[in-house]
């Protein structure tokens, strides 16, 4: 078969190196310059864009403090892009420009058709990116959202694996992640928590703010920088409300729960020696039982 009788799309005229290869009077210019039109154009193209874009990249995401693994799936990403440019420009200086075209409506075509079959997956797909750069949360951080919470565990492209406090595993779609409100109590340096105590009515009320504060500044998980405090807010039907704000320094779950657990038996032990009560809702029934038809039983005995 001679390089006539190809198909018009396969066809290519060599490109700036067949045409000199042609000049030079070697046999085959034409398919040959098409090959190493093709190789050179995308062994350079591929090397280069390859190093340049993914040291580019790369240090964007160590800027961005990325973890290795969310590193990883972007970082493959950046060289099937680069694979891409590499083949087009390789196409494009062999001098089949029809190929090209006719790739590019294929590609076009799929990508439509891909895109409606696989909204859902290409959705999980983008949020999953907003995921690793905008970093709403990392792997082992504490989030909450939706009414559900525990520790995240995996981050993909598609869905974040989050394990509950229960032990149980979620695997929860990255849609669900970006399009609503996530909390992560860990995401700073350091957290306040809110403790309310009950004292009743008759109680002294400084001397409790003073038991809480001397508490929580007796526990050396609570910091002295902001320093806790005290507030009065609320009057309840059987409680004087006494909130605590303090704050713990790189904070987690387990620090969370654990100093929140020591610093509430800490005051109530105290309370106890205080003589200081936690009162408790009481309940008074009031009224009257009749029985109908009590008078006409009295009567018949008669």
């Amino acid at each position: 078969m001679t390089l006539a009788a190809l198909p018009l799309q396969l066809q290519g005229d060599g490109g700036a190196i067949g045409r000199f290869l042609a000049e030079a009077n070697i046999p085959y210019a034409q398919l040959l310059g098409s090959v190493l039109g093709f190789f050179v154009t995308f062994l350079v193209v591929y090397i280069v864009g390859k190093v340049v874009l993914s040291s580019v990249v790369s240090r964007y995401l160590d800027r961005r403090g990325a973890d290795e693994h969310a590193k990883k799936p972007l970082m493959k990403l950046v060289t099937v892009v680069v694979a891409f440019v590499a083949i087009a420009a390789g196409f494009r200086m062999a001098g089949f420009p029809n190929i090209l075209q006719s790739l590019a409506t294929i590609a076009a075509a799929g990508t439509l058709a891909i895109g409606f079959a696989m909204q859902d997956t290409i959705s999980n797909f983008v949020a999953g990116i907003f995921i690793f750069t905008d970093r709403p949360f990392r792997i082992n951080d504490w989030i909450e959202w939706d009414g559900h919470s525990g520790i995240v565990e995996d981050i993909s492209f598609r869905v974040t694996r989050v394990r509950t406090f229960d032990n149980e595993l979620l695997t929860v779609p990255n849609s669900q992640l970006t399009d609503g409100v996530i909390k992560n109590p860990v995401a700073k340096d350091k957290l306040r928590l809110q403790v309310p105590f009950g004292i009743g009515y008759d109680d002294d009320i400084q001397q409790a703010t003073d038991i809480i504060l001397e508490e929580a500044q007796a526990h050396d998980g609570i910091m002295d920088a902001p320093e806790p405090s005290v507030r009065l807010t609320e009057l309840g039907d059987s409680a004087v409300v006494l909130k605590s704000r303090i704050w713990i320094a790189n904070p987690s779950r387990a620090d969370f729960v654990k100093t929140r657990g020591e610093y509430v038996t800490a005051v109530k032990k105290r309370f106890d020696e205080e003589g200081i009560d936690f009162p408790y809702p009481n309940r008074t029934l009031s009224g009257e039982l009749s029985v109908a038809g009590m008078d006409r039983v009295v009567q018949s005995n008669d």
